[in-house]
């Protein structure tokens, strides 16, 4: 006996009771299926708007701090610019994942292009890294020959970009952070904003004790800013695509909660990772009591995903358990070619 379930969508399944007589079960819709309860197309166009004028303010007071930032020789007003440019294109490139994303379920992409948001969340991170680099490079220079640098310009510029980063951060933390297309984006302004106040800093010292390589030690703790958030970035996008358990989810207890569901003797081939961030996907197989309703055990079990651990897309494959158990590899070599995946029984077999 086999079912296969997948919450959420249109199915159709054939099986057979104990008397060899086989039913047919098709057209089954499960409505409602959705993530955190939430509806993703008024969030999207509010994503959107708030994106779009973190992007204006950013690109526009960008222009300035490059033509300042040559004026008063500033490394620290240059590496505020050059991150204000990836700040710039990661919000760019938000939206246009954000825009992909959208896009309906069709053809050979059977999960649609969510997927892009991550793509975007990771080369965000990439960006910051990559000018960590080239910063660290130009500030190791300038530490060992300072040039001269305009204090004054740089303090007022910077307390500008200061205000600049509060309102650009202010519009972005309206948006939906549980993506980490949006959070890519919103460390690009955040560190962009912690720079500033460090630029800043550089600047008072400057016009104050005239010592230059402040500038430089300043646009050094926006090196350290962007490599914190890059290396964060990176790592949480290649937990996705490496099709890793959420962070917040351990297989071994959402398995054991699952066997330990009345009716449940068996489950194995268990796996969950995520299509995009905040959307769990499960993939199990469980073996029922002989005799067991499967339909009812499945219902419980998904259930219990979407109660306890907010999985609301599972896909069940269900069959009744041998009469008698032999050990847990060898039934799970009986329903599977290669199983593979978290493999959890009960401490009683049925018998």
């Amino acid at each position: 006996m086999n079912h296969r379930h997948d919450e959420g969508h249109s199915h159709a399944s054939n099986h057979h009771d104990g008397k060899g007589h086989a039913h047919s079960h098709a057209g089954h819709s499960h409505a409602g299926h959705g993530h955190a309860g939430h509806s993703h197309a008024v969030a999207d166009d509010a994503d959107r708007r708030w994106l779009s004028l973190s992007l204006a303010l950013i690109v526009g007071y960008m222009a300035v701090e490059v033509v300042v930032a040559f004026a008063a020789q500033s490394m620290a007003l240059l590496a505020d610019a050059a991150h204000m440019l990836s700040d710039a294109a990661a919000i760019a490139l938000a939206l246009w994942a954000m825009k992909l994303a959208s896009r309906p379920v069709r053809g050979r992409f059977t999960y649609g292009f969510k997927r892009a948001e991550i793509l975007s969340a990771q080369a965000n991170g990439l960006t910051l890294l990559l000018l960590s680099a080239w910063l660290t490079y130009e500030n190791i220079e300038r530490l060992l020959d300072p040039p001269e640098v305009g204090g004054t310009l740089v303090l007022v510029t910077a307390l500008a970009g200061v205000a600049v980063n509060i309102a650009a951060a202010w519009c972005m933390s309206k948006a939906n952070r549980s993506s980490l297309n949006v959070e890519g984006a919103f460390q690009h302004i955040l560190t962009d904003l912690y720079g500033f106040i460090a630029t800043a800093v550089s600047g008072a010292v400057v016009m104050t004790t005239g010592f230059a390589r402040a500038d430089s030690i300043a646009s050094m703790i926006v090196v350290v800013l962007m490599l914190r958030s890059g290396v964060s970035l990176v790592r949480a996008s290649g937990r996705i695509f490496l099709e890793a358990a959420p962070a917040d989810l351990d297989p071994d207890d959402v398995g054991g909660g699952m066997v330990g569901l009345d009716g449940v003797v068996e489950i194995h081939d268990l796996h969950i990772w995520e299509i995009t961030s905040g959307q769990p996907v499960l993939s199990a197989h469980v073996l029922v009591e002989p005799g067991g309703d499967c339909h009812a055990v499945r219902k419980s079990i998904q259930a219990r995903l979407r109660e306890d651990h907010g999985i609301t897309h599972a896909t069940l494959e269900v069959d009744h358990a041998p009469e008698r158990l032999t050990g847990a590899g060898a039934d799970a070599r009986q329903h599977c070619e290669e199983p593979h995946g978290t493999v959890l029984r009960k401490e009683s077999p049925v018998h």
